[in-house]
């Protein structure tokens, strides 16, 4: 708990206004803009991960620990195709809580989880459940990642923070829900850790984007339809239909 944070951004927006553009008051008004989140420090001197929508178009960020001290933080690289964002705290003296992103472990479906941030603003809260499913990638989330799917509450506000196992390891960092309510119905998504520990690495390194690894080959999931036009006993694979 005391590795993970708060994460406030706030953004000045350009508003215009129909009506007085007609009447040739066209000066467009700002409004100022926040959005809150959650996150994971995972270095001890101040790098923190978080959801890239989270902090998007911010030009003022606010980390908040679970002791109550507040640091400004900037970004030092941020991936929408992952939607994960990596920030360094500023003005950080001594060594900070951290978590260890653990993209070796063999997670299987029903592994206990913990999901932990900040809902609707009450304050950190950490829920519980089980890995309810691995590699979902038709989602609509993201082209890039496959996610770990779990029923642990994940609600408006955790985005960002960590998704973590028995051993107090970030497997993941919670970013997205299926819900006709706006609220936890079950079915929550995290970026897994693998993904999460390339953004890090990338950012740490220097690097202004993530290099992404590429097959070559375009695929589809093999149907009934095909599995049948094919002799197969039952749909299973991917069939190649272009190679670049």
């Amino acid at each position: 708990a005391p590795a993970v944070v708060n994460i406030s951004a706030r953004s000045v927006q350009q508003v215009r206004d129909p009506f007085f553009e007609m009447f040739g008051g066209g000066v467009p008004r700002q409004r100022v803009a926040e959005s809150a989140g959650s996150g994971v420090i995972v270095r001890s001197d101040g790098v923190v991960v978080t959801n890239n929508h989270v902090i998007e178009g911010a030009q003022a960020i606010r980390v908040v620990l679970n002791d109550r001290r507040e640091f400004p933080a900037k970004v030092i690289l941020a991936d929408p195709r992952s939607d994960i964002a990596v920030l360094q705290l500023e003005g950080v003296n001594g060594a900070l809580p951290v978590l260890a992103i653990d993209d070796q472990e063999q997670l299987e479906v029903g592994d206990l989880v913990l999901a932990i941030g900040n809902p609707f603003g009450v304050g950190q809260t950490v829920t519980n459940g089980i890995i309810s499913a691995l590699n979902r990638t038709e989602t609509g989330i993201s082209d890039s990642s496959s996610f770990i799917q779990t029923d642990a509450a994940i609600n408006p506000g955790n985005s960002g923070g960590p998704l973590v196992d028995m051993d107090g390891d970030v497997i993941g960092i919670n970013t997205a829900i299926f819900s006709r309510s706006g609220s936890s119905s079950g079915v929550g998504f995290a970026v897994p850790a693998s993904m999460v520990k390339r953004v890090v690495d990338s950012a740490i390194g220097g690097a202004t984007s993530v290099a992404r690894l590429w097959l070559g080959v375009k695929g589809e999931a093999v149907t009934s339809d095909i599995a049948r036009s094919l002799g197969m006993d039952r749909p299973r694979g991917l069939i190649l239909t272009d190679i670049y």
